[in-house]
């Protein structure tokens, strides 16, 4: 414990927009890079970024390709797959350590990988994280606030999201292999990914818009399955998902760009989306006897909160939507009360809690997330710091019809408080606190 206090305190006293905590990064991305020995060099990478949706994305495209025959290697927030062996992503970081990251990639060599899908956040890139990994396809999925601890300004944030686009061509090319962009048209700041600066081989627009290339029409949600066609230039096919959501829409119009790209035909993009269920924490739905619905996911910003809970108000059987939530510690206090405001206006019943607090104070964590939220304590509404009391709390609640959503953690194995990493899964936390409902032990 001490040693994690002295490691607190002294990356306390560095900004994170030092020059010596940047140039200390750069070193080891340069050292971890010439170390490998460039074991993608002979892959095709293709790179995800965006401030959410990036996993279900990356894991979408990697599917698709492994259904399609290739052998692929995957790396994203939630997990690894290496030529069909799917791992947990224990690291709690999109994008790990530049030593882990090529230890990744040289294993994937080893097992013959032909592509490799990797989810990359604006932290790797500005970090200096994916040093050397020579990019041939870069996606966008969307932009909204995130991260301006570290970047100071919006402009800074979508700035270094645009290196991915930029250094396509910069970082080389690889015989045979033509450039690829994606970019998700509906998001804000998407006209800054589609300037004469960025250059590629084949740009590709994805939305619901008329002016994108590949949008999606004629929409139908149902309880089970989202249906919709997809109209290309030269073609029209219909979908079939099991994913909610317009935004879910979204990804998969973006992992169709890239299959489409890569040759992949239009009757295995079917197949792969129909028979894709979700990505582990992404409106994950923990089964239960209840008569209600309860997911856990990883929403942590104001966009991806009203992305998630907006789609599970249009759920036909919901009758009251419950949230438990929270907000990240050291990490940008000003989307805070944002998170509380759409929280507080798409919710029947909120609970406050801990997320994972790293060294800032639990409570002044909740009083600044409290700020957006305008009704009082006691009217559908409460703070509980304690997670697993909060999660308690929402299940004894529960009834019939109602859905529920903790929010926030998703599939982590960890909660980061001031005292260290204790194990945590939220999924795990539920069912063990329905086990003991239904058991009526109520400890």
């Amino acid at each position: 414990m001490d040693f994690w206090f002295m490691l607190v305190l002294l990356r306390s006293l560095i900004s994170l927009d030092s020059p010596l905590r940047i140039t200390y990064h750069y070193a080891r991305g340069v050292i971890a890079f010439w170390l490998s020995g460039n074991p993608a060099r002979d892959m095709l990478v293709i790179g995800v970024t965006g401030t959410k949706w990036k996993t279900t994305t990356t894991n979408l495209i990697a599917r698709g390709l492994q259904k399609a025959g290739k052998r692929v290697a995957m790396f994203s927030t939630v997990n690894m797959m290496i030529d069909g062996k799917i791992e947990e992503n224990n690291t709690k970081m999109t994008s790990p350590s530049p030593f882990y990251m090529w230890d990744f990639l040289s294993r994937a060599k080893r097992a013959g990988c032909e592509y490799a899908v990797i989810e990359t956040s604006s932290h790797a890139l500005y970090y200096h994280r994916v040093h050397g990994l020579r990019y041939d396809a870069a996606v966008l999925t969307n932009i909204a606030q995130d991260h301006l601890d570290l970047h100071k300004t919006m402009d800074n944030y979508i700035d270094t999201k645009l290196q991915l686009f930029r250094n396509l061509y910069k970082n080389g090319i690889k015989k045979g292999i033509r450039k690829v962009g994606v970019v998700n048209i509906d998001s804000e700041y998407s006209d800054r990914f589609l300037t004469r600066d960025i250059v590629v081989d084949n740009l590709y627009t994805v939305g619901f818009s008329p002016s994108a290339q590949i949008r999606a029409e004629n929409i139908v949600n149902t309880e089970m399955t989202t249906e919709f066609d997809v109209r290309i230039p030269s073609n029209t096919f219909h979908l079939s998902s099991r994913l909610p959501g317009n935004f879910n829409i979204s990804n998969i119009l973006c992992a169709v760009a890239i299959l489409m790209s890569q040759k992949i035909d239009i009757p295995t993009i079917q197949a792969l989306i129909v028979e894709f269920a979700c990505v582990p924490g992404r409106l994950e739905e923990v089964s239960n006897t209840r008569g209600a619905k309860i997911y856990v996911d990883y929403a942590h910003t104001e966009d991806s909160l009203r992305s998630v809970l907006s789609t599970l108000c249009e759920l036909s059987t919901t009758q009251r939507l419950i949230t438990v939530f929270g907000a990240t510690g050291d990490r940008d206090r000003t989307k805070r009360p944002k998170m509380g405001k759409v929280v507080d206006e798409l919710s029947d019943v909120v609970i406050l809690t801990d997320d994972d607090t790293y060294t800032e104070d639990s409570l002044r964590i909740i009083r600044d997330v409290s700020e957006g939220i305008t009704r009082r304590e006691g009217e559908g509404f409460w703070i509980i710091p304690s997670r697993g009391d909060a999660i308690r709390t929402a299940l004894i609640m529960l009834r019939p019809g109602d859905v529920l959503i903790i929010a926030g953690k998703w599939a982590e194995t960890v909660q980061v408080t001031q005292a260290g990493a204790i194990a945590w899964n939220d999924r795990q936390v539920i069912e063990r606190i329905l086990m003991e409902i239904e058991a009526q032990v109520m400890v």
